[in-house]
């Protein structure tokens, strides 16, 4: 069975790092770990969440093309996908599961355009205040930062032509089986 590329992106605050472990699980999936230059946080482990590194580091990896994509977002912090281990799991006939910024999955369509790309939205912007404020993990002032630009994002997100499928996650587990199910699809193909 050849190995499917999917990509999950959505505004903070819609449950994205919710679905993809989710999903991992679901499809027995390599759920790729991001680099970061950004601060962890608190209950964040190096490694499972991100592998956070210093930018000089960042830099030298991107400058090397040792990664699949690379973003500059929140705080001005660089986030990026490491190529080698998604290049390997693909190969190995894996499910491969990308959570990433807008930016990224333009770079990865590009290298991949056969993914399966999935922007993921709150059921309101109420909801997805409530889960920002909920999950305790940014300061008010970051809060209102990713919901001042959340608007712009889907608007982007609709417009640029990367995603093939937008999901409303009202219900967790309905939101993971009908991603997997586009997985399914895809596989068949």
């Amino acid at each position: 069975m050849k190995g499917v590329l999917l990509v999950i992106s959505g505004p903070s605050g819609v449950g994205k790092s919710t679905i993809c472990r989710r999903l991992a699980q679901r499809l027995d999936a390599f759920l790729s770990v991001s680099v970061t230059t950004r601060p962890r946080r608190e209950n964040e482990v190096d490694g499972r969440d991100y592998r956070f590194i210093r930018p000089e580091e960042f830099e030298q990896a991107r400058a090397a093309g040792q990664l699949l994509e690379h973003a500059r977002v929140y705080g001005g912090h660089c986030y990026g996908t490491p190529a080698a281990p998604v290049e390997e799991a693909l190969a190995a006939g894996r499910v491969v599961i990308l959570e990433i910024e807008i930016e990224g999955t333009l770079q990865v369509v590009r290298r991949y355009p056969e993914a399966v790309t999935v922007y993921v939205l709150a059921p309101s912007p109420r909801e997805q205040q409530e889960r920002l404020v909920g999950r305790r993990e940014d300061s008010g002032e970051s809060i209102r930062e990713r919901l001042g630009k959340a608007d712009g994002e889907i608007r982007y997100a609709q417009e640029c032509g990367a995603y093939r499928h937008f999901v409303v996650n009202e219900v967790v587990e309905d939101t993971v089986e009908a991603i997997a199910r586009l997985v399914e699809e895809k596989r068949k193909t």
